[in-house]
């Protein structure tokens, strides 16, 4: 399947594009007027007239930027975007067994000295890269240059900047990446919510992390993309707030996918599935899940690789008990190594999840199609499942599905569903799958369909 391409403002978009979807797609590039009437994109342009968008995610400790980070690649990976993740140097540094506390004035000038050094030269790393792919590319930056300011005197950045070679902090902060976006620590305002127990680097207590967290706020005041992603609502849609806030800087549309109060919705279809033809443009992904020994049902761990053209990405998920009304979901890149690791644990009551994920733009709704693959249990055998996020009614979201798919139920929130039971080595037995929050694939997934409606049970072959 070739992806279309459309040519606008003197670029080609490439991407999961179609003809019938262009229209969504157009909006995703959405131009604006500068001082000088000209009309420019908002990111950089590489030498392939692709868009280069550099986003730093800072804050105080456990704040949500690592699942922050997992979760922007991932939304911007369906949309056919190139991600690359700058790591956080400091954590790098310290992981090598070095203590800041122990450090004398001296030691920790050095120190932020080189780590400034090493943070440039990581970032300047991905950058040149990102100017020479083929594909827009988005650059996530764990922590950004202005970080470090945060924590030494002023006359001692000064210093640093003077050693490096940097004349103003508007080249730093201003003209070095496109937006910032801090992620309160749950120490401000999600007092319950702060740990500890996941950072290895990690030990600072409430009032030292709020400390920490204004002081990074004040490091990157006067950028001039800078957002704040407070603590005011529950974690996930924090989360969808901080996608949102990129895609809005970028003029992408994503309908209501990300709005407040969408929910994720998971449609049954009937097989076989269409030739690609029928389907607007698409990327598709090959997608591998492992759970991992936990010694709890209340809490659940896996393992995702999610590849496309041999290229791979890992994710360890880690979802814990619910805490005052809300799934503690902790999402966290890692390596293939550490992958490999992990795959150790693997809970052998469950067998692995192969999947082929379709994602592609219609009826202006975004779905993500999961076909399951082989080896796999019989009761998946020809499984198909529709999902999207929505605000629409039941019955409006209807009349959105795709034309091409024979819709055979509505099973949002039915535990028989979950990918977590659907790998559940053991017959089921009638129904003895868990009901738990566990089983659930994602946050959303504990709600059950809107207006507690049933599914229905005749088949909804769309244009039929």
């Amino acid at each position: 399947m070739a992806a279309a391409a459309v040519k606008w403002g003197g670029c080609l978009l490439r991407g999961a594009v179609s003809a019938s979807c262009a229209r969504g797609f157009l909006r995703h590039y959405r131009a604006t007027s500068c001082g000088d009437s000209t009309s420019v994109l908002r990111g950089d342009i590489n030498k392939m007239n692709r868009v280069v968008y550099k986003v730093v995610l800072t804050g105080g400790p456990c704040g949500g930027k690592t699942t922050g980070q997992t979760r922007l690649s991932t939304f911007f990976e369906n949309l056919g975007w190139r991600v690359y993740r700058v790591p956080e140097t400091a954590s790098i540094l310290l992981s090598g067994g070095i203590k800041f506390a122990d450090l004398t004035s001296g030691q920790a000038l050095e120190f932020q000295n080189n780590l400034f050094k090493t943070m440039v030269s990581i970032e300047n790393t991905y950058f040149e890269l990102a100017s020479t792919v083929d594909q827009n590319c988005l650059i996530i930056c764990d922590r950004g240059t202005m970080d470090a300011s945060a924590f030494v005197p002023k006359e001692q950045w000064d210093e640093i900047m003077a050693r490096n070679g940097w004349s103003s902090v508007v080249e730093v902060r201003d003209n070095r990446y496109n937006q910032i976006i801090h992620m309160v620590s749950a120490a401000n305002g999600a007092e319950e919510f702060y740990s500890l127990e996941d950072h290895s680097c990690r030990s600072e207590d409430l009032s030292l992390a709020r400390h920490l967290d204004n002081k990074a706020a004040a490091a990157w005041v006067g950028h001039p993309y800078f957002d704040v992603m407070d603590n005011s609502c529950d974690f996930d849609t924090k989360i969808r707030r901080t996608i949102a806030t990129v895609c809005h800087r970028l003029g992408i549309d994503t309908g209501d996918r990300l709005a407040t109060g969408s929910k994720k919705f998971k449609f049954l279809i009937r097989p076989p599935l269409p030739d690609t033809s029928a389907f607007p443009g698409f990327q598709d992904f090959e997608v591998v899940h492992h759970y991992l020994n936990t010694g709890s049902k209340r809490m659940q761990t896996r393992l995702r690789k999610r590849g496309q053209n041999g290229t791979w990405s890992y994710t360890h998920t880690i979802r814990k008990p619910e805490k005052l009304g809300q799934t503690v979901e902790v999402k966290t890149q890692i390596s293939h190594r550490d992958y490999t690791n992990l795959l150790e644990q693997a809970d052998r009551r469950h067998l692995p999840v192969y999947k082929t994920r379709r994602a592609f733009l219609c009826n202006d709704q975004y779905f993500q199609l999961d076909i399951y693959r082989e080896p796999h249990h019989a009761r998946c055998k020809d499984l198909l499942l529709l999902e999207t996020y929505s605000t629409l009614p039941v019955a409006e979201l209807e009349q959105r599905l795709p034309p091409f798919l024979c819709v055979a139920g509505n099973v949002t929130g039915q535990a028989e569903f979950s990918m977590y039971n659907l790998s559940l080595r053991e017959e089921w037995d009638g129904q003895n799958f868990y009901r738990g929050p566990a089983a659930e694939d994602e946050v959303d997934d504990q709600s059950a369909a809107p207006g507690g409606q049933a599914p229905p049970t005749s088949c909804m072959c769309n244009g039929s």
